[in-house]
């Protein structure tokens, strides 16, 4: 029987901030990831994780990381996402946000028939494939470890909950690698550049040190203000519709509220000193955001993986080569073919795989590259809270029920 080594959430934090360091460091000295768009959190999280695995291949020893922190500062991210949405942008983004909505739920339907035929070919009960597809690729560990119990007494496998993490670790690995090549990629052959290139960036820091949106105490002060009150508030709008019976992850509502707070902020008190948009913003978003992916990546269980064998690593190459060749050709195009539809790609081949955090470090690492593309961060956050768990729900029931 193997031991467990719970490491506690200070301390996590404490790894995780490490981490981000050293992927940081090392993607400074290694030019082929710097080349290919590789998130720094990325680099660090992955090297950790292999740590991790080795620790436990070695000694039996499993390790585990309370993320409270981590979970936290998922929070305070989305929150500053929404700090940075303007009104006229999301009417702007209007067709863009329908487009991929429409994309993600095809996705959704494609993932799941690779994955029913894939677990056919190698001896699984065919509703099986959702956990190979898209409860545990676009949904994410959450989504697959909630519909495990369906998938088992479907089924009769009484592993499913093992095979959906599995399929997400691994998933959340190749998301993090695929996206910011694919951008690259993109914008390179194109020749693609920034619509509005003095945008500040959503995430991470501009050149400009000086003026209204330079970084001093009170301009951190002033952003960690209003990033608590959209928290604070989104916190009871959660509350409200989960009383309600309407169940999302907590970011949405802080996201939600940071919309509304920006956007308040700039017609009631249009005087005021800049918060949305601002370095301080860019430079608390890139933090949460970096601390965040470093602990998530750093925590995996790799061990889950190898355990599945051949037939995971069948199937999810399949749905790799899928996921690439539906972002360059069908996403890019119909999203206009511009540097936006490049960061979207980026970003749309780290959520199909991974998660929404995922896809936002992909984006984030091009952006801080090549330029802004702030409705980019706005439309895909938005997608990924309102349409994938109800597309989700819906076409995975058919499936168990078929």
């Amino acid at each position: 029987m193997n031991a467990t080594l719970l490491v506690p959430d200070f301390l996590t934090a404490t790894i995780g901030f490490a981490v981000f360091l050293a992927g940081a460091e090392t993607n400074a000295r290694v030019e082929f990831l710097r080349r290919f768009n590789i998130p720094e959190p990325v680099t660090g999280g992955l090297a950790m994780a292999v740590i991790v695995l080795a620790v436990y291949l070695f000694t039996g020893i499993e390790i585990s990381f309370e993320l409270n922190t981590r979970d936290f500062l998922l929070v305070l991210f989305f929150a500053g996402i929404g700090l940075n949405a303007r009104f006229s942008d999301l009417l702007a983004g209007g067709k863009p946000l329908m487009l991929l909505a429409i994309l993600t739920v095809l996705a959704i339907l494609s993932q799941n028939v690779i994955g029913v035929i894939g677990a056919s070919i190698f001896g699984f009960p065919a509703q099986t494939g959702v956990m190979f597809g898209s409860a545990a690729l676009i949904g994410g560990h959450g989504t697959a470890i909630a519909w495990a119990p369906d998938v088992a007494a479907a089924t009769g496998l009484a592993n499913a909950a093992e095979l959906g993490v599995a399929v997400a670790t691994l998933g959340l690995v190749l998301a993090a690698l695929i996206g910011g090549p694919i951008a690259g990629h993109l914008i390179s052959r194109y020749k693609l550049t920034p619509d509005r290139p003095d945008e500040v960036n959503t995430v991470g820091l501009t050149d400009d040190p000086d003026g209204e949106t330079a970084i001093n105490h009170m301009s951190i002060m002033r952003v960690l203000l209003y990033l608590n009150v959209a928290i604070i508030l989104g916190y009871f709008l959660h509350s409200a519709l989960d009383a309600a019976g309407v169940k999302l992850p907590l970011f949405v509502p802080c996201l939600i509220m940071g919309i509304v707070i920006a956007n308040l902020r700039a017609i009631l008190l249009p005087q005021a000193r800049p918060v949305t948009r601002t370095r301080s913003l860019a430079l608390i978003s890139e933090f949460a955001l970096g601390a965040f992916l470093a602990m998530s990546l750093m925590s995996l269980q790799l061990w889950t993986i190898a355990e599945l064998g051949i037939a995971i690593a069948v199937i999810m190459l399949a749905q790799t080569v899928f996921t690439v060749i539906f972002v360059r050709y069908l996403l890019f195009p119909l999203m206009g073919r511009g540097y936006r539809a490049a960061v979207l790609a980026a970003g749309f081949g780290g959520f199909a795989l991974g998660a929404t955090p995922t896809a936002i470090a992909n984006m984030t690492a091009v952006t801080k590259r090549y330029g802004p593309s702030p409705i980019a961060f706005v439309i895909l956050p938005l997608v990924s809270a309102f349409i994938v768990d109800i597309a989700n729900a819906v076409i995975i029931q058919m499936i168990l029920n078929f």
